[in-house]
């Protein structure tokens, strides 16, 4: 979406803009001119769907995703026109195409960088990296890393199917340890990255995960994302029904999710299981499964989640947990506050006027050594 006639500052709230354009990156290239934009309390659900056909294989768990993300844009109360979607290279960075506002289809892992530039040029923007688990983890496991740090105020949602679904069907960096692709038909010998893990380690700010067929819960996770101030990391499981289909069946279908998956909660204790009976309890360092009722277990010795301690430790821990030894936690594990780097950048080129002046580049370029090639 292109924005005309838009003098608006801060988050773009205030009268009408005039808007061309209907979609992110059109690939046709049209434009409607002088439409109105609803005000941003005004905006429904439809105003935030593309007029791009989505070109999912049917039964993807893309849709579920892209349909989550546009039910929960109105309710944030952002003009479109300050919303930018960021997308590198796979089946899920289509994404930017299909939502009504700004978006990039980037390059190969560098979605986030590409984000950061855009969250530092214009800090009121609502900005959202869309990524695979290969084009996250692999070729862009090092931007991955070094958005997380920096606690860009940024919202990134990473679709975990553990498997490359556009190149057809190779093992990822999360597939599982001895699972057979076209390029490991014998079997893999890499250990799988946790993403989770890996971005808690990274000091992420707030940290979630939700299931694509959840759709409920992955609306109030994307939610929760979206206003949190500061980097915002959401693993979702997504089902690739073509190159991995049933990946997740194990605890993510219905008829076994309530004893296979743990609702995270804040404040409320670790209770999981079709007659909420068990529970997870520390026993030392380590956590471990108990049956509420049994040797004298009951709510009070379980485990109490708290999404705001500042040491990641304790959501670590959770992130590790997984089946069949445990049940796979979902929700958010982690949400604590810590100064964003675009405000720290602000505050940091407004102190450095104030003490030396605006500058000159002309000056800088030819201050210092300087050398005449003749």
């Amino acid at each position: 979406m292109s924005t005309t006639g838009n003098g608006h500052n801060g988050n773009g709230n205030g009268n009408q803009p005039i808007v061309e354009a209907v979609s992110a990156e059109s690939e046709v290239g049209s434009a409607v001119s002088g439409k109105i934009a609803p005000p941003p309390g005004q905006l429904k659900k439809a105003d935030f769907v593309s007029d791009q056909e989505v070109r999912w294989c049917p039964g993807c768990g893309d849709y579920a995703i892209l349909n989550n993300v546009q039910k929960v844009m109105p309710e944030l109360g952002i003009p479109r026109e300050k919303i930018v979607f960021v997308s590198g290279i796979g089946c899920s960075s289509r994404f930017p195409y299909y939502m009504n506002t700004y978006g990039f289809h980037s390059i190969h892992g560098r979605a986030p960088a590409i984000a950061t530039g855009i969250k530092c040029a214009n800090p009121d923007l609502s900005v959202w990296v869309i990524t695979g688990d290969g084009d996250a983890l692999s070729i862009g496991g090092n931007h991955f890393m070094h958005a997380i740090r920096r606690n860009l105020d940024v919202n990134y949602i990473l679709f975990n199917n553990r498997i490359y679904g556009l190149t057809k069907g190779q093992y990822s960096p999360t597939s599982e340890f001895g699972k057979k692709t076209k390029s490991t038909p014998v079997g893999t010998i890499d250990y799988p990255i946790n993403p989770l893990s890996l971005a808690i380690a990274s000091e992420s700010t707030f940290v979630a995960r939700s299931i694509d067929i959840d759709v409920k819960h992955l609306g109030v996770v994307v939610e929760a994302a979206a206003r949190h101030k500061g980097i915002s990391f959401v693993e979702v499981y997504q089902n690739c029904n073509i190159f991995n289909d049933h990946a997740f069946d194990s605890f993510a279908e219905r008829s076994v999710r309530t004893d296979r998956v743990l609702y995270l909660e804040h404040g409320k204790p670790m209770i999981f299981g079709k007659d909420r009976n068990r529970g997870i309890r520390m026993n030392g360092a380590h956590p471990e499964v108990v049956t509420i009722g049994e040797q004298g277990i009951t709510e009070n010795d379980l485990l109490v989640h708290d999404i705001y301690l500042k040491d990641p430790s304790v959501a670590f821990m959770l992130a590790r947990m997984e089946q069949p030894d445990f049940p796979q936690p979902v929700g958010i594990f982690r949400a604590v506050e810590r100064p964003t780097y675009e405000d720290m950048l602000v505050d940091q080129i407004d102190a450095a006027v104030a003490k030396f002046g605006p500058g000159s580049l002309e000056k800088l370029i030819n201050s210092g050594d300087t050398w005449v090639v003749e």
